[in-house]
């Protein structure tokens, strides 16, 4: 059960409707659920929040299948429940294999055969587990994702830090009650 009490959008000032209107042109769930049920209930910062998120989705050059293996690893780290409700599935839709779902899901290690998944998974891991970035792995990294990209990918990885710790700060459930993550 949510920390927070629900809100609808017709709890919403009009900025912060301008805002979820913004949010729900880039997310697929409908209705105003995880961070966003928390974030937008700080007029000011919470729609500077959501036009961060809407700008990093509509100028994205990481690809897809690499964000969403990033985020998986990183809201693994948190148990963020609603965020493994949201990314869990559209990691495997997006090419990555289950298998490596399944054992991040499980806290395993994932084995990779892709040389950007290799290198998105080890970049990500070593920054959650030591809150550091090798030389090796940066100078990996941008061999080959690129400086832009690998910027974006840690820009992404501060992201979904700040979501999953404000999902399991404020208890944020998943729609239907599930426990993705047991």
């Amino acid at each position: 059960m949510s920390r927070l009490p629900d809100i609808t959008a017709a709890d919403l000032n009009a900025e912060q409707q301008k805002s979820l209107a913004q949010l729900h042109t880039v997310i697929s769930h409908t209705g105003l659920g995880g961070p966003f049920s928390v974030w937008l209930r700080m007029p000011g910062i919470g729609p500077a929040i959501v036009d961060l998120f809407v700008t990093m989705r509509n100028h994205a050059k990481l690809d897809r299948r690499l964000f969403e293996l990033m985020t998986l690893v990183v809201i693994r780290r948190w148990s963020a429940q609603f965020a493994w409700w949201a990314h869990g599935p559209r990691a495997a839709q997006l090419g990555i294999p289950q298998a490596a779902v399944d054992a991040i899901r499980t806290n395993k290690p994932a084995t990779l055969a892709r040389e950007d998944e290799k290198v998105v998974y080890d970049v990500t891991t070593e920054l959650m587990d030591k809150h550091a970035l090798s030389d090796a792995t940066y100078a990996r990294a941008k061999s080959v994702l690129g400086e832009a990209v690998l910027i974006e990918l840690i820009t992404s990885i501060g992201f979904y830090n700040m979501v999953g710790v404000t999902l399991r700060s404020f208890d944020v459930p998943t729609p239907d009650g599930s426990l993705p993550l047991g």
